[in-house]
Order: structure tokens, then C-alpha cells, then sequence
């Protein structure tokens, strides 16, 4: 084989081992790209998956943002209708307490029909609180305290009460003793957040151990209570706890 064949042949493997690197270096050029692409999209996938993450997070932030702030309205105004429910039926109770002085005046209005008392006058009613204190006390002697605008009132009835109080409970006469210390005088502007009272007896037993409050503010609190779900569904079409 002469030089010529010789350097031929090299040419030819020269070229074949190029192709060769070429087609090589093609074939990893290919790959590395295939792979940069993958990890290109794995990547991107990665990042929207966390944008999507965070975005649910702050839209279920907002979701019970909205919630809270709803439920905080309607609890405000569900607080504004009690609150406007209690001034109403409040309202009502002074305007009842009003209607107690008159009953102390012997005039009639509708606290006459609460207090569930004859229309025989203011005297009257206070001969049926004593006679009904003096059932519940049973003591035999009992101390009385009223206003001192109506001791009079009080010792003109008293004979009276205990003559029904004993017929009724079939026992011996009570001893009452009118206290000498007197319950508050009726209200009025010039004593508007002093202690007061519309009216009625205190009744005690001789120990002060058993009491037993017979005014008229004190029958209208009782009544009052007793009557607010009434009074409630009356004025509002439900029954309100």
C-alpha cells in the first residue's frame, strides 16, 4: 500500500470517527435538552402548584374574613333589635310604675287589673295586702311597715284585717305592730333617684327573720316578670328567651 492509499484510508477513518463524535455529541446535545425541558416543566409545575397553593390559601383567608365579618354584623344587629326590644318593654314597666301612683291616689287605671285587686280604693287594697302578708308570715305577731303617708290609712283598717286573717286561718287574732320607721315616700321630680315606693306594706315577723314585701313595686316586678314572655310575644310575635 503506497503513502496515497495509506492517507486515503486515514481520511476515511479521520471522517468516520468525526460522524461518529458529531453524531454523538448530537445524540447528548438531545438529551441534555430533553432533560433541561423536563426539569423546565417540572419546575414551572412546581411553581404553579404553589401559586395555586397560596392562592387557595388567601382566598379561604378571605372566604372566613367575610364570614367573621357577617357573622359580627348580624350579632350587632341582633344586639340593636334586643337592645331596641328591651328599651320598648321597658318602657312599659315605667310607664306601669307611673300607673302605681295613681293607684295610691284612689284613682284607677290599668295597673288595677294587674294587681288583680277589688275597685274598692287605695284603702281597700292595702286591707288585702296586709290579710294576704299575714297568711304567708302565720306568725302572731307581725311587724308593719308602710309609708308614712299611710299609717293613717293602715290603722283604720287594721281591726278589720285581723278579723279575716283569723277566720281564715282559723287561729287567734294577730298582734300587728306599725313600725314607726316608714317605708320611702311615693317618687317625684324632687327626688327622682332616691329610694321610693308607690305604695302597699312590708309585713316581718317579730325577729325580723321572715319577711314579706306587699308594695305595689314589688307586685309589679313579680307580675312584670311573670308576664314579660307574654308581654314579649304580644309585642314582637315570638316568644323571646
Amino acid at each position: 500500500m503506497n503513502d496515497a492509499d495509506v492517507s486515503k484510508q486515514i481520511q476515511q477513518m479521520v471522517r468516520f470517527i468525526r460522524q461518529e463524535a458529531e453524531e454523538k455529541a448530537n445524540e447528548i446535545s438531545v438529551s441534555a435538552e430533553e432533560e433541561f425541558n423536563i426539569e423546565k416543566l417540572q419546575l414551572v409545575e412546581a411553581e404553579k402548584k404553589k401559586i395555586r397553593q397560596e392562592y387557595e390559601r388567601k382566598e379561604k383567608q378571605v372566604d372566613v374574613r367575610k364570614k367573621i365579618e357577617y357573622s359580627m354584623q348580624l350579632n350587632a344587629s341582633r344586639i340593636k333589635v334586643l337592645q331596641a326590644q328591651d328599651d320598648l318593654v321597658n318602657t312599659m314597666k315605667e310607664a306601669a310604675a307611673k300607673e302605681l301612683l295613681n293607684v295610691s291616689h284612689h284613682e284607677h287605671g290599668i295597673i288595677d287589673s294587674i294587681l288583680h285587686h277589688h275597685h274598692g280604693g287605695y284603702k281597700k287594697l292595702l286591707h288585702d295586702l296586709i290579710v294576704q302578708s299575714l297568711l304567708r308570715l302565720k306568725e302572731p305577731c307581725v311587724l308593719l311597715r308602710c309609708r308614712k303617708h299611710d299609717v293613717h290609712l293602715v290603722e283604720h283598717v287594721l281591726e278589720g284585717v285581723k278579723e279575716e286573717y283569723a277566720e281564715k286561718a282559723s287561729v287567734h287574732q294577730p298582734e300587728i305592730i306599725v313600725d314607726e320607721i316608714h317605708l320611702p315616700p311615693a317618687p317625684s321630680h324632687h327626688n327622682m333617684h332616691g329610694p321610693s315606693c308607690s305604695g302597699g306594706v312590708v309585713l316581718a315577723s317579730r325577729d325580723g327573720k321572715i319577711v314579706c314585701e306587699n308594695t305595689l313595686d314589688a307586685r309589679l316586678e313579680v307580675v312584670f316578670r311573670k308576664k314579660l314572655p307574654e308581654i314579649r310575644k304580644c309585642l314582637f310575635g315570638q316568644v323571646a328567651a
